[in-house]
């Protein structure tokens, strides 16, 4: 998969802002009084260690830039986060503020994030998630694909098992087919849905959603309209009752099915 060249200044960015200043006090120091007073006998090294003091504050001055840009980094992934309302605002950002969304909802939860920076709407791995000795590979998917198939999720698990991660996440605004749904059965994988993911935002808030029990209610995961109970008329569930967007035939947004008695 394709990945954005990120510079040296990117990835600074990317760190927490106290990592970039604790850098900036380490290099200004080194620069300034630890290696001027080694002695070196190549010419190259002697010319360079003659030049660290005067470069010291301008290295630590750029270090200070970063962790201020980190900072603001941070606090906008926090309000993108605390902002959200339900499906539909969620649904109206962008596919790189989906990813930031989710990954400031599991750092909350305790999770230190990587974001891997897919090249597009539909990259690789979007999100690196570790705890402990846990490791989760995720990919997230937005309102592009409003029912997300079995080949995306057999492609995290084949990343998965490849990179010898302890398990999967594929999150989606929409929802999944359950055919994908059924492979996941056994798998170290799991799928979350609109209304779980819904769930998971409003527990980390920091003021929970005022439709928080959105998430609890029968609301369409691709439009956030009411539900309604159908029975399947035609295909494999011929009989069997299923939840559908009272939106039908514009939205055709559906939950899983209820099992017949």
């Amino acid at each position: 998969m394709p990945r954005r060249n990120n510079s040296i200044l990117d990835d600074l960015v990317i760190l927490p802002w106290w990592r970039n200043l604790t850098l900036a006090a380490i290099i200004y120091i080194s620069f300034k009084y630890l290696i001027p007073p080694i002695t070196f006998q190549h010419p190259f090294y002697k010319g360079l260690v003659a030049i660290l003091p005067s470069l010291a504050p301008y290295v630590a001055f750029v270090l200070c830039l970063t962790a201020a840009a980190s900072a603001f980094n941070a606090w906008r992934k926090g309000a993108l986060l605390d902002s959200q309302k339900g499906i539909k605002t969620i649904r109206a950002i962008s596919w790189r503020e989906f990813e930031e969304l989710v990954g400031e909802a599991y750092r909350r939860k305790g999770f230190a994030v990587t974001e891997s920076g897919g090249a597009g709407a539909d990259g690789g791995i979007d999100l690196v998630l570790r705890r402990g000795g846990e490791k989760l590979l995720v990919q997230c998917k937005h309102w592009r694909m409003d029912k997300v198939g079995v080949k995306v999720v057999r492609e995290l698990y084949g990343v998965v098992s490849a990179e010898g991660a302890s398990g999967g996440v594929v999150i989606s605004s929409g929802t999944f087919t359950q055919e994908a749904r059924d492979f996941v059965s056994g798998k170290p994988l799991e799928l979350i849905d609109g209304p779980e993911l819904l769930e998971i935002i409003s527990s980390v808030q920091r003021a929970p959603m005022p439709a928080s029990q959105a998430a609890h209610e029968n609301l369409c995961p691709l439009c956030g309209g009411k539900m309604v109970l159908r029975t399947a008329k035609k295909g494999s569930h011929v009989g069997e009752k299923f939840w559908g967007c009272s939106g039908f035939p514009k939205c055709r947004g559906t939950k899983h099915y209820i099992v017949s008695d």
